[in-house]
């Protein structure tokens, strides 16, 4: 079996699938931009083959690439980066060797923020209203049907780039100054934001699932520099799992992790804000191994090379990401955290650069069997002074 891993040294954990793939018995093919020798021993071991490019955004160079490894190695089986920057790369490539998984049309519905609105409707998913940003007197009639604030997102976008929010008139009509182009607008929500993660066998059945609850949203966090951090729970309410569920069902997500946000009103009230099919961002992968004791590099693994079924896992610790900014003072400095947390702290590290401004700038991560113990450990992270 021949499976092809787009860009597998980024994210820098993700190395993991290509060694599970390994492990799994498939032939593992990279694709990226460093140099064969920057890639870690493990990394290097796992790759049967690696072709180095000179750069990622020339799908002309990425389609030569794969069709060098098929020339070589005979059919491809799979493509895969599971990061929202290749998402697109990967579906057209699917297409052009027709490969099993998400091809261009799918992206239409699961990458278009309108597009997953009218599917969540369609699925009796509650949803924040919105409407794409086209004209303006559509736009103030939206605002006079749901109030401000109202918030502003590209229709096509990753993470919170390019979102704004809008709280007035005078606001509203400097927008329409200069109007953005591929936008839409939203009905602003509050209330905790809540996220069901997980991942689906080649049949669309959910293998593994959890839910993590975000100390704001992402839009906040960056535009305020404010921390983020954001944790696990060991009991899933009824009422989010059973939505989770339905919305996979309804982006037919098939051998693949999801990403599914929503805003919790109070414990009945959810409204679906919108689904990534792809694993969930920074190290939240390994966050969720760590809540179960479990390996989902390998479970994924596993799902490619031989359908695996007989997955069985218990949601034994809350785990959180607690993350630190460059330039702010905290009151405990890196070793005395490590020192205070002692073995709550199952991991540290450095947020690469590109992940940096929405997840900070270092981040530890944090588990205990207790919630409490985890805010309270989460709350000496973020203490400044």
């Amino acid at each position: 079996m021949n499976v092809v891993f787009i860009s597998p040294n980024f994210p820098p954990t993700y190395y993991n699938f290509c060694t599970s793939l390994h492990q799994a018995g498939v032939t593992v093919l990279g694709i990226g931009d460093a140099s064969y020798n920057e890639l870690r021993p493990e990394l290097r071991e796992a790759l049967t083959d690696y072709y180095q490019v000179p750069t990622m955004t020339h799908y002309e160079i990425l389609l030569r690439a794969c069709g060098f490894f098929t020339h070589k190695y005979g059919k491809i089986d799979r493509i895969e980066s599971h990061t929202e920057f290749w998402l697109g790369v990967d579906a057209q490539l699917r297409e052009d060797f027709n490969v099993f998984g998400q091809k261009p049309d799918d992206l239409e519905i699961n990458r278009h923020k309108m597009g997953m609105k009218q599917r969540f409707i369609e699925a009796g998913i509650p949803c924040a209203q919105g409407i794409l940003a086209i004209s303006s007197e559509e736009m103030r009639n939206f605002v006079g049907r749901y109030g401000y604030p109202i918030i502003f997102k590209p229709d096509q976008g990753v993470g919170a780039a390019g979102t704004f929010k809008v709280s007035s008139d005078e606001q509203l009509e400097a927008v329409f100054e200069n109007m953005p182009e591929g936008y839409m607008v939203e009905k602003s929500l509050s209330g905790d934001l809540l996220s069901f993660d997980g991942l689906t066998n080649r049949d669309g059945e959910i293998v593994f699932w959890t839910v993590h609850r975000f100390s704001a949203g992402i839009m906040e966090t960056v535009s305020e520099r404010r921390h983020l951090h954001y944790y696990s729970f060991r009991d899933i309410p009824a009422r989010l799992e059973e939505l989770g569920r339905k919305s996979v069902s309804a982006f037919d997500v098939r051998e693949r992790f999801f990403h599914i946000e929503f805003f919790r009103k109070d414990a009945s009230d959810y409204y679906a804000l919108e689904i990534n099919v792809r694993p969930p961002g920074g190290y939240t992968v390994d966050m969720m191994n760590y809540a179960c004791d479990i390996d989902l590099f390998r479970w994924w693994a596993d799902l490619i090379a031989c359908n695996r079924r007989d997955f069985s896992f218990e949601r034994k610790y809350h785990v959180a990401h607690a993350s630190r900014r460059t330039g702010i003072k905290y009151r405990l400095g890196h070793e005395k955290v490590l020192f205070e947390l002692g073995p709550l702290t199952v991991a540290h590290m450095e947020i690469p650069h590109a992940l940096s401004e929405a997840m900070g700038n270092y981040v530890y991560l944090l588990r205990s069997r207790d919630l409490e113990e985890v805010l309270r450990a989460i709350a000496t992270v973020e203490e400044t002074g």
